[in-house]
């Protein structure tokens, strides 16, 4: 596919990313307000509504359902545009700029999952949700950041998300292997033929956008009826999205409608994801029910798996001189991002739901997890980042 010279970033690119930190650290704010608004509302007179609003049908799918198959499809591809962005001409375009994050993204998947493992080891229903905690929030976890201002270099803004851009990665990566089911041929074969048709026409130089979306919306129902899950389609799209020579960028469609995507997808359908799966019911909750399975596995793969696995990932990867602390910082800067990737709330919530069909007791569980191993994380990374800014003030 077109690339662009990744030696260094355009200044369309560049513009770009800073819009993406400050939309996506606003917009965490704004997530955080609709899914501390989503708690209050499933427990108050009104839940009643709420529940039945999510679980109303139309046009043959549910509310919650257009929501997480349709919208959150918006997201996967704002998703792929951004890993393909920062791929070929962005902060990972060179195996150098990849290693840290990489190394990092890694291990915050892999220790999180297997604490998990171990805490529902035996548990044959339960075992399924292991991905749960492997990922990180990006909007939430550089909102909680964006409230720290100039005491953290913006270094590690950039690092944390490149971090969590590889990590949805690895999530779609996971969604695609492990939580599709019930295939349907045809429809599995019909997909492939659209995306052969969009691949074909990014080879050809095609740079008018509205063909690209107008098939990729044909995707998306493919994919929809095929088994895979839906969202998948969102990031196949972005990848045969052209991005074209520092020369051409700009007309480049992928450029364009990142840029365009940037603002509704942070403020629209993100807070609108939260609010619709951020909702639990907490009156037959009990101090007893947190240490059930799969909160207590959910909660501690985020609290504890990603500060461990993200840390010792990038230390190795920094001590064996395959990477450099990000400019600016320092280890206790870094070990405080390690503790923000432990918000894993948008994604985590997003699988939690594919690992547990059918199960809305065992989903309630995944919400009340996520959201303490989540606030656990926020509140530590957030009181380690302020001490170590006032230690270094006062020297």
């Amino acid at each position: 596919m077109t690339q662009l010279n990744p030696q260094k970033e355009s200044p369309r690119a560049l513009a770009i990313l800073t819009g993406f930190l400050a939309s996506e650290s606003a917009g965490g704010i704004v997530l955080m307000v609709a899914a501390l608004a989503a708690i209050i509302v499933a427990n108050s007179p009104i839940a009643p509504l709420y529940f039945a609003s999510l679980h109303s049908v139309w046009a043959g799918l549910s509310v919650e359902l257009w929501i997480n198959d349709g919208l959150m499809a918006i997201f996967f591809l704002m998703v792929g545009l951004e890993i393909k962005r920062e791929v070929l001409a962005g902060g990972l375009a060179s195996w150098g700029q990849r290693a840290l994050p990489g190394f990092a993204a890694a291990g915050g998947m892999l220790v999180p999952a297997l604490i998990y493992i171990a805490i529902n080891m035996g548990n044959a229903e339960t075992l399924s949700g292991w991905a749960i905690p492997a990922a990180t929030d990006i909007a939430f976890a550089l909102g909680v950041l964006s409230l720290l201002g100039k005491r953290v270099p913006t270094s590690l803004k950039v690092f944390l998300a490149a971090l969590a851009i590889l990590d949805d990665l690895g999530a779609v990566t996971i969604i695609a292997l492990f939580y599709s089911t019930g295939l349907n041929l045809p429809m599995l074969g019909a997909s492939f033929v659209t995306l052969a048709v969009l691949v074909i026409m990014n080879r050809m130089g095609v740079q008018r956008l509205l063909p690209y979306l107008l098939l990729g919306l044909l995707l998306w129902f493919f994919v929809l009826q095929s088994g895979v899950h839906a969202t998948l389609a969102g990031v196949a799209l972005a990848l045969c999205i052209p991005l074209g020579t520092r020369e051409e960028e700009a007309r480049s469609p992928l450029l364009f409608l990142e840029e365009k995507m940037h603002y509704w997808v942070a403020f629209a359908v993100v807070p609108i994801f939260g609010f619709a799966n951020a909702g639990v019911s907490l009156s037959g909750i009990t101090p007893g029910n947190l240490l059930d399975p799969v909160p207590l596995g959910v909660a501690l793969g985020l609290f504890v798996g990603k500060q461990i696995g993200v840390f010792l990932a990038a230390t190795l990867a920094i001590r064996s001189g395959l990477a450099a602390l990000p400019e600016g910082s320092n280890w206790p800067q870094l070990y405080g991002v390690a503790l923000l990737c432990g918000i894993g709330f948008t994604m985590s919530l997003f699988i939690g739901n594919l690992a547990f069909p059918g199960a809305p007791h065992l989903i309630d569980e995944v919400k009340v997890g996520v959201l303490m191993g989540s606030i656990l994380s926020a509140l530590a990374g957030v009181m380690l980042l302020r001490s170590v800014a006032g230690r270094s003030s006062a020297r």
